[in-house]
C-alpha cells in the first residue's frame, strides 16, 4: 500500500470533518455565508468552498441565494462554484428553480448584463427567464432593450413566448405605449403561434381602457378565445366607469353574476361604487353597497373611505360619520386616508373642534396623521384667522419626522399675509428650498404696498428657474401690479 502524504491526509481529514460536524441546513447556510464574506467576488479563489461539495442540492444554493440577499455578488459567487464544484460526490447540478433565485436576486439589485449573462452563457435563455429581465427594464422604463429581448426570445423560441408576450405587452401599458402594446398583439393573433391566456387579454383590455377606447376593450372582451376570469371583468368594469358609463358598468356586473363563474368581488363593487360617487349619484352608491352587503361580500376600507369622501363633498358629514362608525361596529379599521377624508370635510364646513377630534381618535387608534392631514387642519385654521393653532400643527408635525411641503408652506404665507402678518409669511417662505409660484404670487400681492420689497420679489422670483406661472400672468391685478413695477424701474433709471 502506498502511503498518503501527511499534508494531504490532513487536509483530507480536516475537510471530512469539517462537513460532518456541519449537520443541520441552517448551520450549512451560517457556515456558507460567514466564509462568502471573507471572499473577493472581484478575485476569486473558491476552493475554500469546496468542503461544502457533499452537501450541495438545489435548496441548499437557493436558501444560500436568499440568505445572500444584500450580497449579489457573493451569492454569484457560490453559485457559479457551484455550478461545477471540485469535487463533485452527489453529482449535483443546479435545476430551473435555482437559476430562477439567482436571477431574481441579481435583477433586485438592477444587475441587469450579469443576470443576461448568466441566462445566455447557460444556455437557459429561455421565454420564462426573458419574462423576467423584460419586467425588470420595464421598471427602469429602459423600453428599447425590453423589446429587443422579446425580439429575441420569440426568434429563439420560434413565437413560442407566453410568458414573454404578457411580460412585454404590460410594461408597455404600464408605459402608456398602448398603441405599441396593440400592434404586437395584433401580430401574436395573426401568427397563430401562442395560445393567448386570459393574462394577455386582460392586459390589453386593461390597455385599451387606459387610452379611452372603451369600445374596442368590450369588443376584445366578446373575442376572447378564452374564459374571461374576475381580474378581466373588474378591469372592464373601472373603464366603464371612469368614462361615467354607469350602465354599461352595471350591466357587466349582471353578466358577471349571470355566469356564476366570476362573481363580483369587494374590488368590483368598490368600483362601481367609487363610479357612481364621482358622478354624484350617492343614491346609486349606496345601493351598490346594500347590494354588496346582501351578497355576503363584506366591504373593505376602500369602500367605506369612498363613501365617507363623496358625503364630505356634499357637505353631508353626519352621513360620513356614520360611514366612519359602522367601519368600527364591522371592525373594519380606518387608516389615515379615512380620518384624513373626514377631518377635510369638518374643516371645510369650518368646525374646526369637530375636526380636532377626529385628529385625536385617529392618534388614539395608532393611526399615524401624515402630511395631507396636517395641512388640512393647517389650512383649517389658517383660514379661521387661529394661526397660533395653525402654528401648533405644524410644531407638532416636525416632532414627529415631517417635514412640511409646499402646499404647507403655501398655506401658511397665505393665511399670515391674509392678517398683514408679512414678517412671518416671509420667514416661512425664506424657509422654502424651492418655492413654486404661489408664495411668491402671495406675497407680491401684500407688498405691491412697499414698492422697494415688491421690487426685489419679483427681481427674485424671475432669477430663479421658476417663472411666474400663467394664472398669474392673466389676473387683470397681476398687469396693473406689473405696471407699477415697470413704473418703479424708469424712475429709478
Amino acid at each position: 500500500m502506498v502511503a498518503m502524504p501527511a499534508r494531504l491526509t490532513s487536509t483530507t481529514t480536516t475537510t471530512t470533518t469539517n462537513s460532518r460536524c456541519i449537520k443541520s441546513p441552517s448551520s450549512l447556510v451560517s457556515s456558507i455565508t460567514s466564509l462568502l464574506k471573507t471572499l473577493n467576488p472581484q478575485n476569486p479563489d473558491p476552493s475554500p468552498l469546496n468542503q461544502f461539495s457533499p452537501h450541495l442540492s438545489s435548496k441548499l444554493v437557493i436558501k444560500v441565494i436568499n440568505n445572500n440577499q444584500t450580497n449579489p455578488n457573493h451569492a454569484l459567487l457560490f453559485f457559479n462554484w457551484a455550478s461545477n464544484p471540485n469535487p463533485n460526490p452527489n453529482n449535483y447540478s443546479h435545476t430551473h428553480k435555482c437559476y430562477i433565485a439567482i436571477t431574481d436576486l441579481l435583477l433586485s439589485h438592477g444587475l441587469f448584463s450579469k443576470a443576461t449573462h448568466l441566462l445566455q452563457s447557460s444556455d437557459k435563455f429561455s421565454d420564462f427567464t426573458v419574462s423576467k429581465l423584460i419586467k425588470a427594464h420595464g421598471e427602469r422604463r429602459q423600453i428599447k432593450l425590453a423589446i429587443h429581448l422579446f425580439n429575441q426570445v420569440k426568434e429563439r423560441e420560434m413565437g413560442r413566448c407566453l410568458f414573454s408576450c404578457n411580460a412585454i405587452l404590460g410594461v408597455l401599458v404600464k408605459a402608456n405605449r398602448v398603441n405599441l402594446a396593440r400592434t404586437i398583439f395584433d401580430e401574436i393573433v395573426k401568427e397563430g403561434v401562442v395560445n393567448l391566456d386570459v393574462a394577455i387579454y386582460t392586459t390589453m383590455i386593461r390597455g385599451l381602457c387606459k387610452i379611452g377606447l372603451i369600445e374596442d376593450a368590450e369588443k376584445l372582451l366578446d373575442e376572447m378565445s378564452c374564459k374571461p376570469n374576475l381580474f378581466t371583468y373588474t378591469t372592464l368594469v373601472d373603464g366603464f366607469c371612469k368614462k361615467g358609463l354607469m350602465e354599461s358598468a352595471l350591466s357587466l356586473v349582471t353578466r358577471m353574476m349571470e355566469s356564476k363563474d366570476c362573481m363580483p368581488n369587494t374590488v368590483t363593487y368598490n368600483t362601481l361604487i367609487h363610479g357612481y360617487c364621482k358622478k354624484g349619484e350617492l343614491d346609486e352608491a349606496k345601493k351598490c353597497f346594500d347590494e354588496m352587503v346582501s351578497r355576503n361580500c363584506k366591504p373593505n376600507t376602500i369602500t367605506y373611505t369612498t363613501l365617507m369622501n363623496a358625503y364630505c363633498k356634499k357637505g353631508e358629514l353626519d352621513e360620513a360619520k356614520k360611514c366612519l362608525d359602522e367601519m368600527v361596529i364591522q371592525n373594519c379599521e380606518p387608516n389615515t386616508v379615512t380620518y384624513s377624508t373626514l377631518i377635510d370635510g369638518y374643516c371645510k364646513k369650518g368646525e374646526l373642534d369637530e375636526a380636532k377630534k377626529y385628529f385625536d381618535e385617529m392618534v388614539s387608534r395608532n393611526c399615524k396623521p401624515d402630511i395631507v392631514t396636517y395641512t388640512t387642519l393647517i389650512e383649517g385654521y389658517c383660514k379661521k384667522g387661529e394661526l397660533d393653532e395653525a402654528k401648533k400643527c405644524l410644531d407638532e408635525m416636525v416632532s414627529r419626522n415631517g417635514e412640511p411641503n409646499a402646499v404647507t408652506n403655501n398655506t401658511l404665507i397665505d393665511g399670515y399675509c391674509k392678517k398683514g402678518e408679512l414678517d412671518e409669511a416671509k420667514k416661512y417662505f425664506d424657509e422654502m428650498v424651492s418655492p413654486d409660484t404661489v408664495p411668491y404670487t402671495t406675497l407680491i400681492d401684500e407688498y405691491r404696498k412697499r414698492s422697494d420689497e415688491t421690487k426685489k420679489y419679483l427681481d427674485e422670483m424671475l432669477s430663479r428657474i421658476c417663472k411666474p406661472n400663467s394664472d398669474m400672468y392673466m389676473t387683470d391685478r397681476f398687469y396693473i401690479f406689473k405696471t407699477f413695477i415697470d413704473g418703479i424701474g424708469r424712475k429709478a433709471n
